[in-house]
């Protein structure tokens, strides 16, 4: 293709509509010696597309950052590809990729592929068979045979495989249209893992396939205790009656869950799951041309196929609002959806940009009318990008006793505002002009480089276009806008009303009689034999020196500066960091929220985010119990003028009544909405309760009659004197350190003598000296356990051992904990076991192991954690698979830019003047699986751990819970002390 000329763009200008991805930047064609390669001119990712002989797609980010690759293997194809009578096919197949082949996972293919297949036929029959009886009778053959097939089994070799070449972030993930498998390896294992992939994607073998559906059930069941996904499925439901984005869900139906075919998710990776419709996606540390070679070597088997388009019969327009009503014990709010034109089509671009009009969490119209004046307690928008429609959600939570409808109304107001123009000319530049930041700090990181290709590719965007975003978008001037408006946006929404309340009638998917399968820890395929026989070259790690990374001076007034150097971009990062919280003054942290609503000067609170805004720099104050931030962050020409207003804001608060009145409505409102969350119960409220009783940091706040009488004007008081206690100065930018000297000396507004930090609240941890159970109702399908025991007192010297103890034992996917709980025992979705490392010297570790199962299952359930911690199964083979996996970690892992800065700052509360990691990767070589068990001997197995139970009284099995030990039966109003 030819690039665009300017006369064509400037013709671009003037017309109502466009072609789906007219290209503005076109490709260049180069050669790495071997083979050709296309690329963009301007690319800042400099990414270049290859494709094999047979069609297979590979794209490669080369970014020298750290010695690590981040990868995806993409699929496009997703859930919208299901066949309507076996929804959830791309969602099982996406676990089942990770089972292994005929050649991994089993010790004995042709023995086992016997009751494989009759596995699968036993399934054909199951799902042909409606008397409730025989259907049992089939599901106990079924169990039976798999339990048979799992002996020649090998489960988790998959994972343990990429855990000892150094793996993290080991998984996938379906949508509509996308299925996606991520793995983030270090940049000399390449080869090791490219073998992997190309077994694993070669033949795939659905072995442990029940205990796998088991994890799927946990799944759906997770979604229908989910409120907001609950919403979004009949939000789609109704914006889609013909579409498969509303007419079936991702995860499946409960009905086709309960009668799944092997037959056709074999079928559905046969036609999708080939070179033409998938890529792989590379970025970080790596040379290209060899890397292509690798890949050619284990992916050039594969044969296209021709991928017949998905078909669909285009939805009827939307003529009235259509408003329907979900219940349900989380918070209530409102949601309003748009049916719109898929991504890359007429108009596309100028939608993205009402988007960004409407909310950019600082200056959109959303942002500034609504959360910044707090006249509803949230509010967003924001676009699902789909390919053959995309949807534009608006979302609001009401203030305390404010209508659904009103939110509803104040957020169509917004879109109304676009419609008449209301609207300033310099919003739209600064919103390009951010957008373009925010990019260059997502391509910083090699993830944020790969869910963009992932995304280009997917959707057939195409990575051309996805550049030009911005060259699209600067096409556009108010009154187009505001033409695009009027055309897309009036009565053809579709809105739902989350009410809290009894939850609405939920077919849960019921467990299934599942026999434990054997774990075959011991055993090993001659594939990953091979794998483990060849070894990279070592790269050598790199520890943080913080006297020689770190440069060190002083203000004038002789305030501390950290400083290090930015080489890669023109983006500062500055933060004020006081080791003053919550537990010192609670009304300095509760004044730290008010500043987000003051102006200063002669500018409303209003005016002086739109400022910031144009500058394309954000800013914040946060408060946690034992400090207090201030950052400001933003290109570095915006540096010195971001810094005069923001210091000048600090310094001069402008009071405001009406804010504080509001404020304090809207506290007291996210507190009463907290107690809905069951996460925040769990592992906020109860979790603390569970360490310090009934007074805790989470529970010594403000109370409701002390927020009431706070006056705007003691907290300005508090305001102006945070920047005169002690405190230090963080910079990360391009400028010299004299250069932040000097700045911060001219702006940086102290007195001469700092006022020394208050001594803070003192609260006494609990110690854990027998067995006992804290419950707390919620109306949920699951039941959520935690286990809590606090250990003792910090000490450097055992976090080596606390570190190879967590690798091996809970912490991942090849995790013993992993392996029993999920894989052997199909008893949860989610579950893991970790003895905690502390944030400061002054606390102790503690040992937390968590289940999300079933309540049916929970008694199983408990069981198995228990065994666990009582017992820790000691396999060498995996020892060492997780000793190799950690030392790959240290040798590979980078803590680069202004991570630097804040590793030190996060050290000093341990009372560490040196990186951790280096005493970590020391002490790796003399550890000994010995040393592991005798650890958990002495810190983890038989304490009198306090349990923690989130769950329905109704459907949670009592009498098991007392066997424990004593139940403590708490309230909300107990666990949250309001």
């Amino acid at each position: 293709m030819r690039k665009l000329t300017l006369w064509l763009f400037v013709w671009f200008l003037g017309t109502s509509s466009w072609t789906a991805f007219t290209q503005i930047r076109d490709w260049s064609i180069d050669n790495d010696g071997k083979r050709k390669f296309r690329y963009m001119h301007g690319d800042p990712t400099n990414t270049r597309w290859y494709e094999l002989d047979n069609q297979l797609t590979v794209f490669i980010s080369v970014n020298k950052a750290e010695p690590r690759v981040e990868t995806a293997i993409a699929v496009r194809a997703g859930s919208k590809h299901d066949p309507e009578t076996n929804t959830g096919l791309a969602h099982y197949l996406e676990h089942m990729l990770f089972k292994g082949t005929d050649k991994f996972g089993t010790r004995n293919y042709t023995e086992e592929k016997k009751y494989l297949d009759e596995i699968e036929n036993l399934y054909e029959k199951y799902n042909h068979t409606t008397d409730p009886e025989k259907r049992k009778q089939i599901y106990h053959q079924i169990d039976s045979i798999s339990n048979i097939a799992a002996k020649v089994a090998i489960p988790n070799e998959y994972d343990k495989m990429v855990s000892a070449i150094g793996a993290t972030g080991t998984n996938a993930y379906t949508s509509f249209e996308q299925t996606v498998y991520v793995n983030n390896i270090p940049t000399n294992e390449m080869e090791r893992w490219l073998k992997i992939e190309g077994e694993r994607f070669r033949a795939p073998v659905l072995r442990l396939f029940h205990t796998e559906l088991e994890a799927v059930y946990e799944e759906k069941n997770i979604s229908l205790d989910n409120d907001n996904r609950r919403v979004n499925e009949v939000m789609l439901a109704n914006l889609f009656k013909n579409h498969h984005y509303g007419t079936q869900t991702t995860i499946g139906t409960v009905e086709h869950l309960k009668n799944p075919s092997l037959s056709k998710i074999k079928e559905y990776f046969q036609k999708y799951y080939v070179p033409n419709n998938m890529a792989i996606i590379i970025s970080g540390d790596v040379d290209p041309a060899a890397t292509m070679d690798l890949i050619e070597k284990n992916f050039g088997w594969m044969t296209p196929k021709p991928i017949e388009p998905y078909k669909f019969k285009p939805e009827d327009p939307i003529t009235s609002p259509i408003v329907k009503t979900v219940s349900g014990p989380d918070a209530e709010s409102v949601l309003l959806g748009f049916r719109l034109p898929g991504i890359g089509k007429d108009d596309y671009y100028g939608l993205t940009f009402i988007d960004a009009l409407l909310s950019n969490s600082t200056a959109g119209l959303i942002d500034l009318n609504l959360v910044q004046q707090q006249k509803v307690l949230s509010a967003a928008s924001f676009i699902w990008d789909l390919q053959d429609y995309s949807i534009h959600f608006l979302q609001g939570k009401p203030r305390k006793g404010q209508d659904l409808a009103e939110v509803s109304k104040l957020l169509l107001d917004q879109l109304e505002k676009i419609k008449q123009g209301q609207f300033e000319e310099r919003l739209m530049k600064a919103v390009l002009k951010n957008m373009m930041i925010e990019r260059t700090r997502s391509f910083l990181e090699n993830k944020g480089r790969i869910y963009a290709l992932v995304d280009a590719y997917t959707s057939g965007r195409g990575w051309e276009n996805y550049l030009a975003t911005y060259d699209y978008m600067q096409r556009y001037n108010k009154d187009k806008i505001m033409e695009i408006a009027k055309k897309y946006y009036g009565q053809n929404y579709v809105m739902v009303i989350k009410k809290n309340g009894p939850k609405d009638e939920i077919v849960k998917v019921p467990k299934p009689e599942i026999t434990p399968l054997p774990v075959n820890r011991e055993e090993q395929s001659r594939f990953t034999a091979e794998i483990f026989e060849k070894t990279p070259a070592a790269i050598k790690p790199e520890f943080i020196n913080y006297k020689t990374d770190i440069v060190t001076d002083k203000t004038q007034k002789g305030i501390p500066i950290l400083y290090k150097k930015n080489d890669e971009n023109n983006l500062f990062n500055l933060y004020y960091i006081f080791d003053l919280g919550k537990n010192h003054d609670k009304k300095l942290a509760f004044a730290i929220k008010y500043l987000e609503y003051l102006g200063s000067g002669t500018m409303s609170a209003e005016q002086f985010k739109m400022k910031m805004y144009e500058l394309a720099c954000d800013f914040g104050v946060s408060s946690t119990d034992d400090q207090s931030y201030v950052y400001l962050r933003g290109p570095e020409d915006s540096f010195e003028e971001a810094l005069k207003l923001f210091e000048g804001l600090l310094a001069n608060p402008k009071p405001d009544e009406a804010a504080l009145k509001n404020l304090v409505e809207g506290e007291l409102k996210r507190r009463t909405d907290l107690k809905l969350n069951k996460g925040a119960i769990l592992q906020q409220a109860m979790m603390n309760y569970a360490a310090y009783g009934s007074k805790s940091p989470f529970t010594d706040i403000l109370k409701a009659e002390e927020l009431k009488t706070l006056t705007a004007a003691e907290l300005i008081t508090k305001i102006k004197q945070l920047t005169t206690f002690q405190h230090r100065i963080l910079y990360f930018g391009q400028n010299s350190v004299e250069k932040v000297r000097d700045y911060m000396n001219k702006y940086h507004q102290t007195p001469a003598t700092l006022t020394p930090l208050p001594k803070a609240t003192t609260y006494v941890r609990q110690d854990m000296t027998n067995p006992s159970v804290i419950f707390v109702n919620y109306e949920m399908v699951q039941a959520e356990l935690l286990w809590v025991y606090k250990s003792k007192d910090y000490t450097p010297e055992l976090v080596p051992t606390v570190s190879m103890y967590n690798e091996y034992f809970g912490s991942g996917m090849s995790s013993v904990v992993f392996q029993t709980i999920r894989e052997a025992k199909a008893l949860a979705y989610s579950t893991r076991s970790v003895f905690r490392i502390p944030t400061k010297k002054e606390d102790p570790f503690y040992n937390i192991a968590y289940v999300g199962t079933q309540a049916d299952k929970m008694n199983d359930a408990f069981n198995a954690m228990e065994e666990l911690l009582n017992g820790m199964p000691l396999v060498e083979k995996n020892y060492q698979i997780a000793k190799a996996s950690l030392k790959n970690q240290l040798e590979t892992n980078r803590i680069i830019r202004e991570d630097v800065l804040l590793n030190f700052e996060n050290a000093k509360k341990l009372g560490l003047d040196y990186d951790i990691r280096e005493k970590i990767y020391a002490a790796l070589d003399g550890m000994r699986l010995n040393d592991i068990h005798k650890f958990q001997e002495e810190y983890v197995s038989k304490k009198p751990y306090t349990l923690l139970v989130l769950g329905s009284k109704d459907r949670v099995d009592m009498k098991k819970l007392n066997q424990y030990g004593k139940v403590t039966v708490l309230t909300l109003e107990e666990v949250f002390g309001y």
